[in-house]
C-alpha cells in the first residue's frame, strides 16, 4: 500500500509539474513595437537595448496591470501592418493619433502634444516658407506624420522642393550634417533631442495643427486596451512620471 501511495505521490507531482510548466510557458507576452531610431521616446541604445520614455512606461504599466511586456525595434513604415498581422500587440513610440490612423486601430487616452518643425543646419539662413520654394532636398522619415504633411504640401501650387524619404530621422540628420539635403522634417520632440548637438537648428513650425501621441492597439483588443488606458492614467498621476519626463527632457 505505502509503494502504492508513493507511486500515486509521484505521479499526482509529475501531473503539477508537466502542466504548470506548460501554463507558465504559454503566460501571453505582449509585444510592444517601437521605432528603432526615435529618441526620446523609443530607440535602440549603444548597448542595443531597446529603451526611452515609451519603453520605461510600458515597463511601469505592465508591472502595475501585472501583465509581461517585451520591446521589438521595427521599420516604422510597417508598424502598424504588423500589429494587425499580430506580429506585435501594441505600438507606444510615440505615434501620433491621428484620424487616418484611427481607422485602422484603437488610441489609448493620449499623453503628449508636439507640433511639426524643420531641422537644418546651423548655417542655414533661410526660413522655413523659402526653403520651401526653393528646390531644395528636404528629408522626411516614411511613415510619419510629417512625411504625409510634406506630400501634401510639395503638391500645392506654390511649393518647390524634392522629398527624400528615409527609414530613420537620425540618417537624415547625417545627410544634412555633409549638405546632402537643406533639412529634414519631423516632430517638435525628435527636434529637441537633436539639438542637444552642435551643428543644427529649427528653420521653423509647420502650419500644421498639433498631434496628440497616444499607444495603438488592435481594435478587437479592448480588454487590453482597458488595461493599458487604466495603466496609463495610474501612471500619469503618480510621481514616477514627472520623474521619466525629466529623465527625457519632455
Amino acid at each position: 500500500m505505502r509503494k502504492r501511495f508513493g507511486l500515486l505521490l509521484a505521479a499526482v507531482a509529475a501531473f503539477v509539474l508537466c502542466f504548470g510548466g506548460l501554463a507558465q510557458a504559454e503566460e501571453k507576452v505582449y509585444v510592444n513595437g517601437i521605432d528603432f531610431g526615435f529618441p526620446p521616446f523609443g530607440f535602440v541604445d549603444k548597448a542595443g537595448k531597446p529603451t526611452g520614455f515609451d519603453v520605461e512606461s510600458m515597463d511601469w504599466i505592465a508591472k502595475k496591470m501585472g501583465f509581461k511586456v517585451k520591446h521589438q525595434p521595427m521599420d516604422w513604415d510597417g508598424i502598424i501592418p504588423a500589429l494587425l498581422a499580430k506580429k506585435i500587440d501594441i505600438i507606444a513610440s510615440g505615434m501620433s493619433a491621428t484620424a487616418e490612423r484611427a481607422q485602422k486601430v484603437d488610441f489609448s487616452i493620449p499623453y503628449y502634444e508636439v507640433t511639426q518643425v524643420l531641422v537644418v543646419g546651423d548655417k542655414e539662413a533661410a526660413p522655413l516658407a523659402d526653403l520651401l520654394k526653393s528646390g531644395k532636398k528636404i528629408g522626411i522619415q516614411r511613415g510619419t506624420v510629417t512625411a504625409k504633411l510634406l506630400e501634401g504640401l510639395v503638391a500645392q501650387p506654390g511649393y518647390k522642393f524634392e522629398l527624400v524619404p528615409y527609414d530613420s530621422t537620425d540618417l537624415s540628420m547625417e545627410d544634412v550634417k555633409i549638405g546632402r539635403i537643406a533639412g529634414s522634417g519631423m516632430d517638435s520632440t525628435i527636434a529637441k533631442e537633436i539639438m542637444k548637438n552642435p551643428g543644427f537648428k529649427v528653420a521653423g513650425t509647420f502650419d500644421a495643427a498639433p498631434e496628440k501621441y497616444g499607444y495603438a492597439m488592435r481594435k478587437e483588443d479592448k480588454e487590453f486596451q482597458a488595461k493599458v488606458n487604466e495603466g496609463l492614467k495610474l501612471l500619469m498621476a503618480d510621481p514616477y512620471w514627472a520623474q521619466l519626463k525629466a529623465k527625457y527632457g519632455l
